[in-house]
């Protein structure tokens, strides 16, 4: 066959069965929304109720990181202790989400996070004070004497 009538036939490509008309080009359904769909119908019939309200999430990982998801789709079934989560996540560090995170945060982590910034702080987080005298030089001259000096030349 003629590689040039072979191209023009695969463009040509029915869909349907027989007696449906050629369409010029095949659509693609996007999938992502019914995913999400089912997934929400089965955590229905398994009884878990949306919790709304939540602004974020953080899932804290033995590594240092945290998981973050902004504004998810929360899920639970209290008497099995199941919850689920969904949303965009992004993964961050602990020094990253610092301020807002330490009220999250157990007395393991705590204890962590201590171990993390412990190095910091001696590699100079702190500047050392001077001590009280060390900068001062020392008084010379009266500063009476000096103003009347000045007030002196002033009126000449």
């Amino acid at each position: 066959m003629n590689p040039e009538k072979l191209k023009a036939l695969q463009q040509n490509v029915r869909i349907g069965g027989k007696g449906t008309p050629r369409r010029k080009k095949k659509v693609v359904h996007k999938t992502s929304s019914s995913d999400d769909k089912k997934l929400q119908n089965h955590l229905k019939k398994m009884g878990m109720n949306v919790i709304p309200g939540i602004e974020e999430v953080n899932m804290f990982q033995e590594d240092g990181n945290v998981l973050h998801f902004t504004n998810p789709k929360v899920s639970a079934l209290i008497p099995a202790n199941t919850f689920s989560v969904s949303g965009s996540a992004e993964t961050k560090s602990l020094a990253e989400l610092l301020p807002n995170v330490l009220s999250q945060l157990d007395t393991q982590s705590l204890a962590d996070l201590k171990k993390l910034f412990a190095p910091a702080a001696g590699k100079g987080g702190m500047p050392e004070v001077a001590e009280e005298g060390e900068d001062v030089p020392e008084l010379t001259g009266d500063f009476e004497s000096a103003a009347a000096a000045e007030a002196e030349t002033e009126t000449a």
